[in-house]
């Protein structure tokens, strides 16, 4: 007799339910964001640890937590989760026409090398459709553990956040502090961190990953209250507001690269050597990415190498 490939008592819900409970680290957002009862969330919960006769679940805390057992079978159920996603995709008709790579960029790329790396994907015979995401960190990291994003290209996150996940290094920068020309500050040879104090700051938000970094260099630095600090991630708003204003923003270089080549802007000139920071991508572990998804890798991998050069 044939053996099962998988244990027919082991249903989707239940590896929706474990995903989802994972990724809200609790049964009640878990069950809200799933549209069921908090108590069918449990009862697949418990009927996937029977199955599995293990815990997959740490409950001592005020959020579940994976066990080591967990975070093994997280990595699998991901993975499935997106081939069989994968999989429903397959079966149009059309498939050349509904194929989509989704990739999530971080403000640290999504001026330079992801525009780069997509349009040298159009050229190249796995073109399909692409959809770029952009946002706060943590948005995305949940979006890459949901498998609605293949891949997500930025800063490398804080490594509490990168369980199930691996990161690629493709180059290092730093941070940069950049002003309009007029602005009072622009012109001086050397600055120090507390003469920033006096003028607006605009910074990205507390849960961004270069935020602490940013934090480090203004305690290093020994500034203070600034005048007043606007958290944004829109490239766009920040850099409106600093060519109308007497403005800081502090971005990574590659966001500004542009615009202090052709000297819309300027870089202050504050010691940043501290910032380096890692740039590159973040998939999930052990999983099999599609043609189309690799050849997209490629492209960002080929326009993270031309932007590195450029220095």
């Amino acid at each position: 007799m044939a053996t099962s490939l998988l244990d027919p008592r082991i249903k989707l819900r239940h590896i929706s339910c474990f995903l989802e409970v994972n990724r809200q680290r609790g049964v009640v957002p878990a069950s809200q964001a799933l549209g069921l009862s908090q108590p069918a969330v449990s009862k697949s919960i418990a009927e996937l640890e029977d199955l599995l006769q293990t815990a997959l679940f740490d409950r001592s805390g005020r959020k579940l937590v994976l066990t080591r057992q967990g975070e093994i079978f997280a990595r699998h159920a991901m993975a499935a989760a997106a081939a069989i996603r994968e999989g429903i995709e397959s079966m149009d008709l059309n498939r050349s026409s509904h194929t989509v790579v989704r990739l999530g960029a971080l403000p640290t790329v999504e001026v330079e090398v992801v525009p780069r790396a997509v349009e040298r994907f159009m050229h190249t015979p796995f073109a399909c459709r692409v959809h770029v995401e952009s946002g706060p960190s943590g948005h995305m990291l949940a979006m890459l553990r949901d498998g609605n994003l293949d891949f997500i290209v930025g800063r490398l996150a804080s490594p509490e956040v990168m369980n199930g996940l691996i990161f690629e290094h493709l180059y290092s920068e730093q941070l940069t502090f950049a002003v309009r020309p007029s602005h009072p500050l622009a012109s001086k040879p050397t600055l120090s961190y507390r003469e920033l104090e006096p003028y607006p700051m605009l910074l990205p938000p507390a849960n961004a990953i270069i935020r602490p970094i940013v934090d480090s260099l203004f305690i290093a630095g020994g500034a203070g209250r600034f005048r007043y600090e606007i958290e944004t991630v829109s490239n766009g708003f920040a850099r409106a507001y600093a060519l109308e204003n007497d403005a800081i923003w502090t971005i990574s270089r590659s966001v500004v690269a542009h615009d202090l080549e052709i000297g819309q802007l300027v870089a202050l000139a504050l010691d940043t050597s501290a910032s380096h920071g890692p740039v590159g991508i973040t998939m999930r572990s052990n999983e099999q990415l599609s043609v189309v998804t690799s050849a997209l890798l490629d492209a960002v991998r080929e326009a993270a190498a031309e932007v590195a050069a450029r220095g």
